[in-house]
């Protein structure tokens, strides 16, 4: 189980972005920012349906997740997986602690929860098959 490692589930769940690399039709990488829930061994994304990554997943389910780095390069997680829209999701404003992460965030950009879910209203979930990890310690949110 890869979030058995020690401090890794704790950085994950710390964490309020990641960074998401899709590829598109033409084998091109493409890495965005993302919000992003840990549930078990998934990580969970919702996502506007008319986004590119929505299209590059469907191309091309394999993903790269990238948390940010320590500013020393001291810490570093690295997750490969697969990628797939899942419709049995809930809804971002449904999904117990998705909300309670982001209220803040939501709140910032001018949504409420029930607005926030209609715009990113398709949900993804990422199967992590591989880790790389070191000075997992490092990682905290600044």
């Amino acid at each position: 189980m890869i979030m058995e490692k020690a401090g890794v589930a704790e950085a994950l769940d710390a964490a309020l972005v990641g960074f998401l690399t899709t590829v598109s039709r033409e084998g091109q990488p493409q890495t965005s920012t993302v919000w992003f829930f840990r549930q078990g061994e998934d990580l969970i994304v919702y996502s506007r349906p008319d986004s590119l990554r929505m299209g590059n997943i469907e191309a091309n389910e394999r993903v790269a997740f990238n948390l940010r780095a320590d500013p020393s390069g001291a810490g570093c997680l690295s997750l490969e997986g697969r990628a797939v829209v899942d419709p049995t999701l809930p809804s971002a404003d449904s999904l117990s602690g998705y909300v309670e992460k982001y209220l803040d965030a939501i709140r910032d950009l001018g949504y409420t929860p029930a607005s926030f879910a209609a715009d990113y209203s398709s949900g993804i979930r990422i199967e992590i098959t591989r880790m790389r990890v070191f000075g997992v310690r490092y990682l905290k949110e600044s």
